[in-house]
């Protein structure tokens, strides 16, 4: 199938988000992609006046509004159900990931090599130098994916993970945090999809700048890698 005859959703969830998200979303229309976009931005109960930005922007988005914070899962699974778009890809609300990488992460999906494409930050694309022990974290997680699921992904906790969408909605997804990530990852490692990885520029940002996830959230990550390697 050609690439025009694909079309794409682009699931957006955001959480106090006001300082970037009209940019994020003008470098989402502005990325260079030849398939029709759908993009939709799940508020999930932002207080810092994200939501009252969102409410002004007509038609250039569908945006569904959280009434309370349930999570970057619950959002992801608000704004799947609501795609249209033969391929789903997920972008975080801040700037951290680059639309510009949209053709790299979307090619394996539309020539059908792949099932699932993720954007690996390790892989010889810029980023920019900051945490350590995140970095560090993400290797031990990563390593006990492929461990536990036999692959040898190099970036299992990254944002950019596109999917042909009716794989993805064929997965019952239950995270209401951060633990989406890795609960994605060990279901569709446990599917058989076809995964393929893709450099990917990174503009990592500090906690100061408004980063959200923390080593906490590592325990949902690691719950989720041993729980799913068992469960469904």
């Amino acid at each position: 199938m050609s690439p025009v005859q694909k079309t794409l959703s682009i699931l957006i969830p955001v959480f106090n988000e006001k300082d970037t998200v009209l940019e994020l979303l003008r470098r989402v229309e502005a990325a260079p992609i030849p398939a029709a976009k759908q993009i939709i931005i799940v508020d999930d109960g932002s207080t810092d006046g994200t939501r009252e930005l969102l409410k002004g922007l007509g038609g250039r988005a569908k945006v569904v509004l959280h009434e309370r914070n349930r999570g970057k899962g619950a959002a992801l699974r608000t704004a799947l159900a609501e795609a249209t778009g033969e391929i789903v890809i997920i972008q975080d609300g801040d700037l951290e990931y680059d639309p510009a990488d949209y053709p790299m992460m979307l090619g394996p999906l539309i020539d059908g090599r792949a099932d699932a494409v993720y954007g690996s930050r390790f892989l010889g694309g810029p980023h920019r130098v900051l945490f350590f022990w995140h970095y560090f974290g993400n290797l031990i997680f990563t390593l006990l994916t492929n461990v536990l699921y036999d692959i040898n992904l190099t970036d299992m906790g990254t944002c950019y993970k596109a999917f042909v969408a009716e794989k993805l909605k064929a997965i019952p997804l239950r995270s209401e945090r951060f633990g989406i990530e890795a609960e994605i990852t060990a279901k569709i490692c446990k599917r058989r999809l076809r995964i393929y990885e893709v450099p990917i520029s990174y503009s990592g940002r500090t906690y100061e700048e408004g980063k959200k996830i923390t080593w906490k959230d590592g325990f949902s990550y690691l719950f989720c890698l041993l729980r799913y390697r068992v469960l469904d």
